[in-house]
């Protein structure tokens, strides 16, 4: 059952008190009444309230004062103010101090009615907004950033080092390493992280349109410009823009990015005017931006005045002791999302994903296991669950440093047995005759290469 909001009327005409709080309960609020702006701050103290209704002069204490005290001992408490004295100078001073509205005498309850329901909406999305934003930091702590190789731990304190600064930062790294999680990571524990953190993906945005998405436009300014529009720098003033593939924006707005970096200020689209910003820069690419500066693809200046704090996401295959928690980190997660009981891997499963090279990185790896949920009717992940893309590139590729041969022999017989033992259900019989094998054959070498097949 819903918790009836709660509300605190503080009213010294007894006749008004008890019918507005008659009225009140018999509109589902709980209410408390009393006489006094001291007997109302005295309830304040020992138990809180959605909504206080208070006189503005009273015997004692006046509303203003009480709506002062009240929003010391609990902020996100709306205050009502009751007036027979309506002034604008009033309804100013109220609003200042932080009152949600006033009315005036005699009060017409339906008038209050729409007062009160808006005001626990007004609370109820501060609530949510309040809880939201502690959700974004939790999940972009730096603790919950999955990584424990060494790569990752030296990620992790540069990062921390990074978050106490307003320096402009560039992120490294290959597609799909997660350089937005970095840039996120990084704004969240900063002192930003109750201003707004606003991502642009450059090579999304058609040119003709990214120079109005980024610094805004009057109306008029150009066919198409219905009304004015502020810019994703304006949005961001006070947190962090997230520029990413900053390496695809056309020399033009390389141009205008750099001053706006310089001066701080930006100029929309058809105006003269300018506007102050103070906005942090983080930027990101897979591109080598110093092989673009010598090809005259990417403005140097631009690139040094980017490059105040290089940050540089190591690929997932120079991290293969991060594979595992990856693993059950994503398991737990498309579990849950897709209401299935927890599932695990196998190890012969896991030796083949360690195996492999990511070219896609945390996120190719991602897309596999949600994949792998989605269509396994088993809670454990077997080797015969590896897309066949995955274990041919392992099992056939030879690199420039050579290749560990008793490695890939054992590979292949290690997926052939499966493969077999898949197909008869576990009958380990029935399998090595499938591999022209004899049962106790079959029995040491899965001992051997460590099959744990469960039937």
């Amino acid at each position: 059952m819903k918790e009836r909001a709660k509300i605190l009327l503080i009213e010294d005409e007894t006749i008004s008190r008890d019918s507005l709080t008659r009225l009140l309960k018999m509109s589902g609020y709980a209410v408390k009444g009393v006489a006094s702006g001291k007997s109302g701050l005295s309830f304040l103290d020992h138990e809180p309230f959605d909504i206080i209704i208070t006189d503005l002069l009273l015997p004692d204490i006046n509303g203003i004062e009480i709506l002062k005290q009240a929003k010391d001992v609990c902020p996100s408490t709306e205050v009502i103010l009751i007036t027979g004295h309506a002034s604008a100078e009033t309804a100013v001073r109220a609003m200042k101090e932080g009152a949600f509205d006033y009315i005036t005498k005699p009060l017409n309850f339906d008038e209050l009615s729409i007062l009160i329901v808006n005001a626990l909406q007004k609370r109820q999305l501060l609530s949510e907004n309040v809880y939201l934003k502690q959700q974004l930091h939790n999940k972009y702590d730096f603790a919950n950033i999955i990584g424990s190789s060494p790569p990752m731990q030296q990620l992790f304190a540069r990062m921390k080092k990074i978050a106490g600064t307003d320096s402009t930062v560039l992120v490294l790294g290959e597609s799909g390493t997660g350089k937005e999680l970095v840039a996120r990571a990084i704004h969240f524990n900063s002192h930003r992280k109750d201003k707004p953190f606003i991502p642009v993906n450059c090579a999304a945005i058609p040119e003709s349109l990214l120079e109005g998405e980024l610094f805004g436009h009057m109306k008029g300014s150009f066919t198409g410009a219905i009304r004015d529009k502020i810019g994703k720098f304006e949005a961001a003033n006070g947190g962090t823009i997230f520029l990413d593939e900053i390496g695809t924006m056309p020399m033009h707005l390389q141009t205008k990015l750099l001053r706006v970096l310089q001066e701080q200020e930006i100029e929309r689209i058809g105006s003269t005017r300018t506007v102050k910003l103070d906005v942090r820069v983080i930027s990101a690419t897979n591109l080598n931006l110093e092989a673009e500066v010598r090809k005259n693809s990417f403005r140097e200046d631009l690139y040094y005045r980017l490059n105040v704090i290089p940050v540089v996401l190591p690929p997932l295959r120079e991290r293969k002791e991060d594979i595992l928690p990856l693993i059950r980190h994503f398991l737990e997660k498309n579990c849950t999302e897709m209401k299935r009981p927890r599932m695990t891997i196998s190890n012969e499963a896991l030796h083949m994903l360690e195996s492999y090279s990511w070219p896609g990185n945390v996120r190719e790896l991602e897309n596999m296991v949600e994949r792998i949920v989605a269509l396994s009717e088993d809670d454990r992940i077997m080797l015969e669950d590896i897309p066949s893309s995955i274990c041919d590139k392992v099992l056939t590729t030879v690199t420039e440093q050579g290749v560990d041969l008793v490695k890939t022999v054992n590979e292949i017989e290690r997926k052939m047995i499966c493969d077999a033992l898949s197909l008869t259900k576990g009958v380990k019989a029935k399998a090595a005759a499938m591999l022209g094998l004899n049962r106790t054959t079959l029995v040491e070498k899965m001992r051997r290469l460590g099959i744990d097949w469960q039937q």
